[in-house]
């Protein structure tokens, strides 16, 4: 038995065990609530975890996929060029040189299994081991596996105040070895939205052969007609990952694209490259069928004012209880601070009550908690007494 153990842990690797150790905090939120649904009844439990669209795809969306079946173009089923198909790349690169001003064109637009397939493709593409790679604290977890995959190492840059970038720490940590800074706007966990001033001062210190990777899944997700800037158009050496997955709430369908500038001195061997990196990572292409959807209706956006109104009822009654929760500006989740320094203590304070929320630890910035607001309303509105008599609790026994 004692070797049957040993051999388990030898067949895995080292890398693979330390990441799992480190594994994201927000699929460890889930098991807990596999397990606290189990204990108490699904309708006892309230998820504020997993970033997963509660809402259906919007109608144009369906429509484009029942008109795409239907037709069935010969081999619309089979392998194509691993960039994608050109029609379709050319139908995204037109809306998206109309959106940003940059001339992009087909060959410059590569369809990928998602924004994480596109951001695993370029930094593939760029990195030798021990290359850096600095995101902006707090940041989506999964960048750290992604840059590991490569054989690079995480660079954690702390934010300012409001989670924007700080310039100067920017600055003083790229080294000779920066390859890459990874942009996230509207921002995963915070709701940031970085304006055209802070990335104007980007463009002044990334130079070659640094890349800033733009991160855009929640693009279409901005609230208070707030309008995020083109990164493209105005960061010269960025490249663009997107995603359809929260736009259009079809996270499980795994389409997006990586679009790469034509004005980018190194475009032509960067586009090979990523088209090879996007093959040999064992993503072939993006998936076939939606690639002809999201060309058909590449701007279809489920209802945001749904997100808007959550966002607007969890923050006035949190700010009513006396947790600090700023509105954020885009994306699909609130980032406020835990009434404790210590918030993964916090959180398993919620979990007595019923309520997931993710430790901002899980991002980098501890003191903090992440809660979606893909929670459906009922939802919502059943878990903000549990929020309240946590808070209570904290200020009748202070935790220490």
């Amino acid at each position: 038995m004692l070797q049957l153990r040993r051999v388990k842990r030898d067949m895995i690797s080292r890398t693979i065990a330390e990441q799992m150790q480190r594994s994201s905090w927000i699929r460890r939120m889930f098991e807990i609530g596999i397990q606290l649904r189990k204990e108490r009844g699904a309708e006892n439990v309230f998820d504020f975890t997993l970033g997963n669209p509660d809402v259906e795809p919007p109608d144009e969306v369906i429509a484009a996929l029942r008109r795409v079946v239907e037709e069935n173009r010969p081999r619309s089923h089979g392998y194509m060029p691993n960039a994608g198909f050109p029609e379709v790349r050319a139908r995204i690169a037109q809306r998206l040189a109309e959106r940003t001003g940059v001339p992009f064109a087909a060959e410059d637009v590569i369809m990928t299994v998602g924004a994480a397939g596109a951001i695993n493709t370029v930094l593939k593409s760029i990195l030798d081991p021990g290359d850096e790679v600095i995101v902006l604290n707090p940041y989506f977890p999964e960048y750290r596996f992604y840059i590991e995959n490569h054989g690079g190492r995480v660079i954690p840059v702390e934010t300012d105040e409001h989670f924007q970038p700080d310039i100067g720490r920017i600055r003083a940590a790229i080294t000779p070895k920066t390859k890459a800074l990874i942009l996230n706007s509207p921002n995963n966990p915070t709701g940031a939205v970085y304006g055209e001033a802070v990335l104007g001062e980007l463009d002044g210190i990334i130079r070659a052969p640094m890349l800033a990777i733009s991160d855009e899944p929640y693009r279409p997700l901005t609230f208070d007609g707030v309008e995020p800037s083109e990164t493209p158009g105005i960061l010269r050496r960025a490249v663009v990952a997107w995603s359809w997955s929260k736009a259009m709430a079809i996270a499980g369908e795994r389409i997006g694209y990586l679009a790469i500038p034509p004005h980018l001195p190194e475009a032509e061997p960067l586009r090979n490259a990523c088209t090879f990196a996007n093959r040999i990572l064992g993503y072939i292409n993006a998936p076939a069928i939606w690639q002809w959807v999201v060309a058909e209706v590449p701007d279809a956006t489920v209802d945001v004012g749904q997100y808007q109104a959550k966002r607007d009822l969890l923050c006035d009654r949190l700010t009513a209880m006396g947790y600090d929760a700023p509105r954020p500006q885009g994306s699909y989740y609130v980032f406020p601070k835990t009434p404790i320094a210590d918030d993964v203590t916090f959180i398993r304070m919620l979990q007595e009550e019923g309520i997931l929320a993710v430790p901002g630890s899980g991002f980098g910035r501890a003191g903090y908690m992440r809660l979606s607001l893909t929670i459906p309303w009922r939802d919502l509105e059943r878990a903000l007494p549990g929020f309240e008599r946590a808070i209570q609790n904290i200020h009748a026994a202070p935790v220490r």
